[in-house]
């Protein structure tokens, strides 16, 4: 495995997934971070917009705990993860059946990301048509420009999120798009979940399009059309070494956030991921 760069600031830029440690309220959220000893967080904003009177304190409660909110993430409604195939029929922008009520709660999204100063907010947008002869092409392009326009109304990056197709695909689709508030959020993992390509060439294709990251481990699933597995952090496929070279050679000045969405000890995977990755990112060739 070859030796990434000494490279403290990746260190200085760790964050969690809010929705990760499935928090019941704010002070757990607050506490749970705490108890990582990681201060910044990727927040899942759908909580402060379908139940207010929980979260409502939420921006003040982390300002007490001195954690900076350093982007935001929202669903789609609907959202099926049972199989690819329901996942496919289902996410993102891409049901008819969904987005009015999809752009009803952009509404509200967008408004608790401005009140909490984040400037990236992070989706998975839909699997994305590929070519502009695809029938769906135009459709999904000018839902996604309406969105991008929401989001550059109110000062905020659009990221979509990796993993639903090819980094080729995701990378025609957005010059066609075109929008220059709309970036991506790098997961390694989901390029090995979905089975849709090597994550460090990935990486090198989409290139400074990258804004945000995850970090995620996973293994390819050998049975073709089913999903790969998550795993632990350096239990899995993803070169580290490699991705975190590939990140220096960008230039990336964003945060890498950890996103943990499978097994029973999450907090603890993450601590140990945190552990795997800063003595990686730590240690001199």
């Amino acid at each position: 495995m070859p030796q990434p760069p000494f490279c403290p600031s990746f260190v200085s830029r760790l964050a969690v997934c809010s929705w990760s440690l499935r928090p019941t309220d704010p002070a757990d959220l607050a506490n749970e971070l705490r108890e990582l000893g990681i201060l910044r967080a990727q927040l899942d904003l759908d909580p402060l917009r379908e139940n207010p009177a929980v979260w409502g304190d939420l921006p003040a409660v982390l300002a007490d705990a001195g954690i900076e909110v350093v982007s935001g993430m929202f669903r789609t409604v609907g959202e099926d993860y049972t199989s690819l195939e329901s996942i496919r029929r289902s996410g993102g922008l891409v049901p008819d059946a969904t987005w009015d009520a999809n752009w009803a709660n952009l509404q509200v999204t967008v408004r608790n990301a401005c009140r909490l100063a984040i400037p990236i907010v992070m989706t998975h947008a839909g699997f994305l048509p590929h070519e502009p002869s695809d029938p769906a092409f135009a459709k999904l392009l000018g839902r996604m420009r309406q969105v991008a326009r929401l989001f550059a109304d109110h000062g905020l990056t659009l990221c979509c999120e990796t993993g639903q197709e090819s980094a080729a695909g995701l990378v025609s689709f957005l010059d066609h798009l075109a929008e220059p508030n709309v970036a991506v959020n790098f997961d390694p993992a989901n390029m090995l979940l979905y089975n849709n390509g090597d994550p460090i060439a990935a990486l090198r294709s989409i290139g400074h399009r990258v804004k945000s990251c995850h970090l995620k481990d996973a293994t390819v699933t050998p049975t073709p059309g089913s999903w790969g597995e998550e795993v632990p952090i350096g239990s899995g496929q993803v070169d580290w070494a490699a991705f975190f070279t590939t990140l220096a050679e960008l230039d990336y000045r964003g945060f890498l956030c950890f996103e943990r969405e499978a097994g029973a000890a999450r907090s603890g995977d993450i601590a140990a991921g945190r552990d795997y990755l800063t003595n990686l990112l730590l240690t001199k060739a």
